[in-house]
Formats: structure tokens, C-alpha cells, sequence
């Protein structure tokens, strides 16, 4: 419908790259946006914005390309025209062994295993009546690699300390660079506590972590 009308659809595929298999094509993705850090196990600081229409955006710098340095104009063919400065190529190395890593391991066999791991962690907390889960049971090919919960009448940023300094468990606080979702779940005062597993977490952690929630006072 929005290419019927001439509206681009630009994708943040912040938690489902690397885990939930997107075809832009089929889906009539014209940008799509991914952090390496998350499902693609890269380093912190690099990602990608893949499209076949970068000759349409507007540059955010400019210069020092070095394809053309006669010409004082920044290049209108692609990379090069987003492209200025010097790559952080130690960062793109690392993103590339992160895409190598998932498609050897398959997103498929990644999701499934963190599907497992939060399915686990949702039925150790949906008993505790202080818990506060925001979505159904993490069960199926679409749902997602993370859990929020809250405490009640706790700010989420108390409980992911309590959960670092008592245990060294990282867990994400906040307003998660999604305030509008939040403002839907009513926790924009409050925040969320975010739990995000990876194919490298195991059930032993699940069950710290579901422990240590559950003995919070």
C-alpha cells in the first residue's frame, strides 16, 4: 500500500537481524537498517543500512573520499558517495565475522535456542506477582530474541543495578531508543528491564537470572 502511494518503507531491524530471516524484496523493504552489535555478533560502532537506492540520500559528511580528488564535489556514485574519511575497517572485518558466524551457525538454529532460553525464563516469572511481563509467551518463528519485564513499583534502572552488582548479570534499563513503544505499554516513567540472550547463554543463566529476579525485595 505505501508503494502504491510512492511512501519508501525503511525496516529497524535492531533485534531481528540475524535471527528472524527478512527478504526485503518479498517483505518491500526499500531501507533497511541493522546494528552489528546485536544478532550479528560484531563489534560495538559499526552497521549497515542496505538499499539500492543510496544515490537518493542526502550525505551526513563530505570529503576526503579519494576516488576523484580533482573534483570538488563529493561523488554522486555509490559508496563512494556516502562513503567519506577513512572506514572503520577493523570494525566492517569484525562485522563480517559476525555474518559469517550466523550463517554458519543458521539463524534459524540461533533463534530457536534463544527462543528456548526466554520461553524458560517467561514461565519462571509469570508465577511471581510482583513480575510484570508485556507480550505473550516467547514461542514461535516470530518472536522476537528478548524479554522486557518490569517490577512493580520499581524503577527498571534499580532492578538492572540490583541484577549487575549482586550477580554480574547485564541486563538492558531504559527506554530502549523506543519511547513510542513505551508510551504504549504505559512504562514511559518507569522504564523496562530488557533480557536479550544469545546463542552463547546457556540454561544455567536462565536460571540464575529467573532466581535472582525472583528473590528481589
Amino acid at each position: 500500500m505505501c508503494h502504491q502511494y510512492g511512501i519508501e518503507v525503511l525496516v529497524d531491524a535492531s533485534q531481528s537481524a540475524g535471527v528472524i530471516p527478512l527478504n526485503m524484496s518479498d517483505i518491500g523493504i526499500d531501507y533497511l537498517c541493522v546494528p552489528g552489535h546485536k544478532g550479528l555478533y560484531s563489534p560495538m560502532g559499526v552497521g549497515m543500512l542496505i538499499t539500492s537506492k543510496g544515490e537518493k540520500l542526502d550525505t551526513l559528511i563530505e570529503g576526503g573520499t579519494g576516488s576523484n580528488s580533482l573534483d570538488p564535489e563529493q561523488p554522486s556514485v555509490m559508496p563512494d558517495r556516502l562513503e567519506s574519511g577513512t572506514q572503520n575497517l577493523p570494525a566492517i572485518s569484525g562485522l563480517r565475522a559476525g555474518i559469517d558466524f550466523v550463517e554458519t551457525v543458521t539463524p534459524e538454529k540461533i533463534h530457536a535456542h534463544e527462543i528456548m532460553l526466554l520461553s524458560n525464563l517467561y514461565d519462571r516469572l509469570q508465577d511471581n506477582k510482583r513480575v510484570i511481563l508485556y507480550t505473550p509467551r516467547p514461542h514461535n518463528k516470530l518472536s522476537g530474541g528478548v524479554l522486557s519485564f518490569n517490577i512493580k513499583d520499581t524503577d527498571s534502572e534499580t532492578v538492572a543495578d540490583y541484577l549487575n552488582t549482586r550477580y554480574g548479570i547485564a541486563v538492558r534499563a531504559g527506554l530502549h531508543c523506543a519511547p513510542l513503544a513505551h508510551q504504549h505499554f504505559g512504562t514511559e516513567k518507569q522504564g523496562a528491564v530488557r533480557v536479550s540472550p544469545s546463542y552463547f547463554t546457556t540454561m544455567r543463566e536462565i536460571t540464575v537470572l529467573s532466581q535472582a529476579i525472583n528473590s528481589f525485595k
